[in-house]
């Protein structure tokens, strides 16, 4: 029964995470859209069309990823954190995952083109997603809408 439970847990800690990142995957999108792509032809790929949003196969993709990303770090926070108050770790755990997205973002774009900042922006909006993220999950734990993962030790 206890296995259960935490299991359910888990599976609220990826929903949570996976609509977090998916809102910041929202919210970027549309910095880059409005603001930054045209400083950076890079960034502007054309995702944020509100005529074609819908029907956008690049935008579709790239929020699903962004949306399963969320969930293994919903899932994976509520373990690393467990019911410490070690701010370390939950930083960790946002630049852990933020950082290897980032980094292979940032090592796609030189090699693509030898121009790094475009790039460098798009490994600190992975650091972002997964930052609210962590917010959003330690809110959800405050609130005691998501319980956080007990140690089973004996």
């Amino acid at each position: 029964m206890k296995l259960m439970q935490e299991r359910l847990e888990s599976l609220k800690a990826g929903i949570i995470g996976s609509f977090a990142v998916a809102f910041s995957f929202l919210l970027t999108t549309v910095i880059n859209e409005l603001l930054l792509n045209q400083y950076f032809d890079i960034l502007n790929i054309n995702q944020f069309q509100l005529i074609n949003l819908v029907i956008n196969l690049e935008f579709l993709l790239s929020a699903g990823i962004a949306g399963f990303s969320g969930f293994l770090f919903g899932v994976t926070y509520r373990y690393i954190i467990r019911a410490d108050k070690n701010s370390h770790l939950k930083s960790g755990a946002v630049f852990a995952f933020g950082l290897v997205r980032g980094l292979s973002q940032i090592e796609l774009g030189w090699n693509i083109n030898n121009s790094i900042l475009p790039f460098v922006i798009l490994a600190a909006e992975s650091i972002f997603w997964f930052a609210l993220a962590r917010i959003i999950l330690d809110f959800a734990i405050f609130q005691g809408l998501l319980k956080p993962f007990l140690s089973t030790e004996n």
